[in-house]
C-alpha cells in the first residue's frame, strides 16, 4: 500500500483519459464517517469489510458511508450545531450541498453501524439504538422507504452536526469506471451507544486501533483503498479521540484527485502533501 508500482494496463488506461481518448464517468457525491473510540493503543476505528459481490471496492475494509440521497437536501430537517452555511465554508461547497453531506454522513452512519448522531435536544444524544423499533426504522432508511427527515421528526430528534468533524476530501481518479466525490468526516462513538453488524453491504465489521489497521494493510492481511489507508495512518498519529476532534476543528476540505505520476522506473498514484511525510516515515 505504501506507493506500490502500478500495472502497465492501468497506466495506459489513465493515458487514454488524459489524451481525451476516453470519457471520465461523472462522480457521485458521497460522505463517509471515521467512527472513533479511545483504546489502550490510541484511537480505534470502526471498519466494515464490503461484500465480495459489491460492484465498488469489493472485499475492501471501509468506513461507514455512502452516496448522498436527494432527500438529504431537505431544508426542513431538524438541526442542531453549526449551520449549513458554516459547514459550507469548511467543506468547500455551497450551503445546500453542505446540508445534504452532513445529513448523509449521519444517516449512513446509522444505516451501516446502528450509531445515531442525534438527540432529543441540542445538548443531548440518543443513548441506545439497539431495540427492535430502532432496527425497523434503520431498515426502512436503508431501503429508502423512510426519509431521514421523517425519521427524526417522528422520534422528536434533532441532527447533532456538532458531533461531526471535518477531515478530508477525495475524488476518484478519472480512469475509474465508478467515481465518487467523497467528503470524510470524523465522529466519536456517543456514550451509551454500541456499534452493531447491521449493514447489508458488509461481510463483517470490527473495531481496530488505527495503528493496527495500518499494519494489517501493509502486511497484506487487510485490503483498503488508498484514502482509507491514509486516513488510518493519519488518525494513528494522535494519542486520543479528543486530539483527533481538536485537529478536525481546524480543517477545511480541499478535494484531492489522485493522478498517475512517474517515480523511478515505474508509476504510482500521487498523494496529498499532508501524507507524504507519514508515508516516508514508514519506508
Amino acid at each position: 500500500m505504501r506507493r506500490l508500482p502500478l500495472p502497465d494496463g492501468l497506466v495506459e488506461q489513465a493515458r487514454a483519459y488524459a489524451e481525451g481518448r476516453a470519457t471520465p464517468a461523472e462522480p457521485r457525491d458521497a460522505a463517509t464517517v471515521v467512527l472513533l473510540r479511545d483504546g489502550d493503543d490510541g484511537p480505534e476505528v470502526y471498519l466494515l469489510r464490503r461484500q465480495a459481490s459489491m460492484a465498488f471496492a469489493a472485499g475492501m475494509c471501509v468506513f461507514p458511508g455512502g452516496g448522498v440521497d436527494p432527500r438529504d437536501f431537505d431544508h426542513s430537517v431538524a438541526w442542531a450545531g453549526p449551520s449549513p452555511a458554516e459547514w459550507a465554508a469548511r467543506l468547500g461547497c455551497d450551503e445546500a450541498m453542505a446540508r445534504a453531506l452532513v445529513c448523509s454522513a449521519v444517516r449512513e452512519t446509522f444505516e451501516e453501524s446502528g450509531v445515531l448522531l442525534a438527540g432529543p435536544s441540542a445538548d443531548s444524544v440518543v443513548a441506545d439504538t439497539t431495540g427492535a423499533d430502532w432496527e425497523s426504522d434503520r431498515v426502512a432508511l436503508e431501503s429508502r422507504e423512510l426519509s431521514f427527515t421523517s425519521f427524526l421528526a417522528d422520534r422528536g430528534l434533532v441532527l447533532r452536526s456538532d458531533l461531526l468533524g471535518v477531515w478530508a476530501g477525495w475524488l476518484t481518479p478519472v480512469f475509474e469506471p465508478r467515481r465518487y466525490r467523497t467528503w470524510f468526516f470524523v465522529a466519536v462513538l456517543p456514550e451509551g451507544q454500541v456499534t452493531r453488524d447491521v449493514s447489508s453491504e458488509s461481510a463483517s465489521v470490527t473495531w481496530l486501533p488505527a495503528k493496527q489497521a495500518v499494519e494489517l494493510v501493509e502486511a497484506g492481511e487487510m485490503l483498503m483503498l488508498p484514502p482509507t489507508y491514509l486516513t488510518c495512518l493519519d488518525v494513528a498519529e494522535y494519542a486520543a479521540t479528543a486530539d483527533v476532534l481538536a485537529e478536525a476543528a481546524g480543517r477545511t476540505v480541499e478535494m484531492f484527485m489522485p493522478e498517475i505520476v512517474e517515480e523511478g522506473e515505474g508509476f504510482v498514484l500521487s498523494t496529498p502533501t499532508h501524507y507524504v511525510g507519514l508515508l516516508e516515515a514508514r519506508r
